[in-house]
C-alpha cells in the first residue's frame, strides 16, 4: 500500500482521483493549495505526488524542487487543465515521472500512477548498497543524497554513464566510486585524459594499432580500449575528441566493438 498526495484546487476532480486511488488500494491524502501540500509533504513521507499547476497561492511548477526535496522524495505527476509545451518541458527538466492533463482518461492516469509506483519500487530493490565506497566524495546536504542514489544506481548497471559538472566538482571521484562499487571493481579503471590527446595519434592511443600501419608503427600495440576491457573506462573531457574521432567511438559505445587502426577485424570490448 502506498501513501498518495493530491495537490489540486479543483475539489470534484481531486475527489473523482482520491477516489479511484484509494480504490487501487492505496492510502491518499488531498491537498486544496501548495502551502497545505508542501507541509504534508514536508511532515509525512509520500510514494507519489499529483500536483496542479495553477493553485491559488502559486504555480505548481516552481514547487517541484521543493516536494522532491522532502524526506520520502516522492515521484511527482503533473496534472493540469491548461496543456503548455513550456510548462511540459520545464516539468521534465526537473525529474516529474509524467505531465497530464485534465482531459487525460481516468485510466490512463491510474496507469500513470501505477507505473510510477512501479518505478520506485524498483528504485527500492536497487538501492544503495549495504557497504557503498565513495571514493573520497564528502557531503550530507539532499542534492549530495540524491547522487549517492544516483551512483548507486549507475554502478549496478552496465549502461554508459554521462557525468557533468563545472571544473574541480570531482567528476573524477565519482567515476571511481562508480568503479569500485560495480562488478567491474576487479577490473582495470583506466583514465583518459581527452584534451592530452594528440591529434595525430588519437586513435591510435584508444584502439591500438597493427605493425606497420603507419610510419614509426615498428610494433602492435594495445589501445587503451582494450586495456579497459572487464573494467571501466573513464574518458576525462571526452568534448575535447576531435569531431570525426567522437563519431568512430559512438559506434564503440553503442556496440561495444571496435578496430585497432590498420586491424581488419573487429574487436569486442565490455569497458
Amino acid at each position: 500500500m502506498a501513501d498518495i498526495l493530491v495537490i489540486d484546487d479543483d475539489a470534484s476532480y481531486s475527489r473523482m482521483i482520491c477516489d479511484r486511488v484509494a480504490e487501487m488500494g492505496h492510502r491518499v491524502q488531498p491537498a486544496p493549495d501548495l502551502r497545505t501540500g508542501l507541509a504534508l509533504a514536508a511532515a509525512k513521507p509520500f510514494d507519489v505526488v499529483l500536483l496542479d499547476v495553477r493553485l491559488p497561492d502559486g504555480n505548481g511548477l516552481t514547487a517541484i524542487p521543493k516536494i522532491q526535496a522532502s524526506a520520502s522524495s516522492p515521484e511527482v505527476i503533473i496534472i493540469t487543465g491548461f496543456g503548455e509545451p513550456d510548462g511540459a518541458e520545464l516539468a521534465i527538466r526537473n525529474g516529474v515521472w509524467d505531465y497530464l492533463e485534465k482531459t487525460s482518461s481516468i485510466k490512463k492516469i491510474t496507469l500513470c500512477i501505477q507505473r510510477a509506483l512501479d518505478y520506485r519500487e524498483t528504485k527500492r530493490e536497487r538501492s544503495t548498497p549495504h557497504v557503498f565506497r565513495c571514493g573520497g566524495i564528502l557531503g550530507h546536504s539532499v542534492k549530495m543524497s540524491a547522487c549517492f542514489e544516483l551512483l548507486a544506481q549507475a554502478s549496478l548497471c552496465d549502461a554508459n554513464v554521462l557525468i557533468t559538472g563545472e571544473t574541480g566538482t570531482g567528476k573524477d571521484l565519482f567515476a571511481t566510486s562508480i568503479h569500485e562499487n560495480s562488478s567491474r571493481a576487479k577490473g582495470k579503471f583506466v583514465v583518459v585524459d581527452c584534451a592530452a590527446l594528440p591529434a595525430t595519434l588519437v586513435e591510435s592511443i584508444l584502439f591500438g594499432h597493427e605493425k606497420g600501419s603507419f610510419t614509426g608503427a615498428d610494433r602492435q600495440m594495445t589501445g587503451l580500449v582494450e586495456q579497459a576491457d572487464k573494467g571501466t573506462l573513464f574518458l576525462d573531457e571526452i568534448g575535447e575528441l576531435p569531431p570525426a574521432v567522437q563519431k568512430t567511438f559512438l559506434r564503440v559505445i553503442e556496440g561495444r566493438t571496435f578496430r585497432p587502426v590498420g586491424g581488419r577485424e573487429m574487436k569486442a570490448t565490455s569497458a
